[in-house]
């Protein structure tokens, strides 16, 4: 292994709050990048010194070496950016897949989340610039606020507000300069949620794909009915049951592509060596964090 990230995935598996719980005793982490450095006689996919990646969740990346079959590995470029291709099979996948698979929208269209500052948040900003989409990005207020806002800017955001906010009356206004959105990202919960579905246009879709408050999404029955509003919910560890590797292959090939093309970026990453990972566990849980926990293995 050369890297893996803590994500909030990782903690929630590790505290058993989660829909996929490997067999006991186990590895920690579910994403990572490693080097193949000796293979199997009957072993035709990958060759030694290639790039690897999970091909799912449950892997076990949190360790300096494992031995797999070659069918739990996808091999990536191995001039991809360390940070890009450690971080590379579950924010962005995730993000790609939202803004592909539940609206038809078309450049110009506007997409709307919460938790923006997050990987997939962070992701969804630059994916949805690649795709001509424009963003309004939602994040909780802060005293560094000014800093995170020039920095998601820079990655492609049109808009940054903060939750007080997008519950303002003169958010009214607001729409009638720019599209209202047909998609709404929610990984929060809670009134959060309520106010990304407040602002969708009708017949739009909120996607859930976390929960960060640890509280239920809330509609309210007007905007359903009136507004024909659609609540979906997404996790990639069902879209890959749902889909052959080949497709999820296909799926990494294109993130691949974008970062080839300078259109997207790793997170904000801090590395820390493995040894010092129980830092690495406290930080990653700490509020505000801007900056995603990797362990690196060499």
């Amino acid at each position: 292994m050369l890297a893996a990230p803590i994500n909030p995935s990782d903690i929630n598996m590790i505290q058993g709050n989660y829909g996929l719980l490997p067999k006991l005793p186990a590895v920690g982490g579910n994403e990572g990048v490693g080097q193949v450095v000796a293979v199997g006689g009957s072993v035709t996919g990958v060759k030694p010194g290639d790039w690897v990646i999970p091909a799912n969740a449950g892997l076990g990346t949190w360790r300096t070496e494992a031995v797999f079959s070659e069918e739990a590995l996808i091999s990536v470029p191995s001039d991809l950016p360390l940070q890009s291709a450690a971080t590379l099979s579950v924010n962005p996948c995730t993000a790609y897949r939202m803004l592909m698979d539940f609206e038809q929208l078309q450049p110009g269209d506007c997409v709307i989340q919460n938790a923006s500052n997050s990987g997939v948040g962070q992701a969804v900003i630059q994916i949805a610039a690649a795709l001509g989409l424009r963003t309004v990005n939602v994040v909780r207020d802060r005293p560094d606020l000014q800093k995170l806002t020039d920095r998601l800017k820079s990655l492609g955001a049109e808009h940054v507000l903060t939750e007080e906010e997008l519950r303002k009356h003169e958010m009214k206004n607001f729409f009638k300069d720019m599209p209202q959105p047909r998609l709404a990202l929610n990984c929060v919960g809670g009134k959060s949620s309520t106010e990304l579905l407040r602002h969708l246009a009708p017949g739009g879709t909120m996607v859930t794909y976390g929960g960060m408050a640890k509280q239920p999404v809330i509609a309210s029955v007007s905007q359903l009915i009136f507004k024909d509003l659609k609540l979906r919910g997404f996790w990639l560890s069902q879209w890959k049951k749902d889909h052959s590797p080949a497709q999820f292959k296909e799926l990494i090939l294109t993130l691949c592509g974008l970062i080839g093309r300078g259109q997207l970026t790793a997170p904000a990453c801090s590395e820390v060596p493995l040894q010092d990972y129980h830092h690495a566990l406290e930080a990653s849980m700490q509020p505000f964090v801007s900056s995603k926990q990797i362990l690196t293995m060499c």
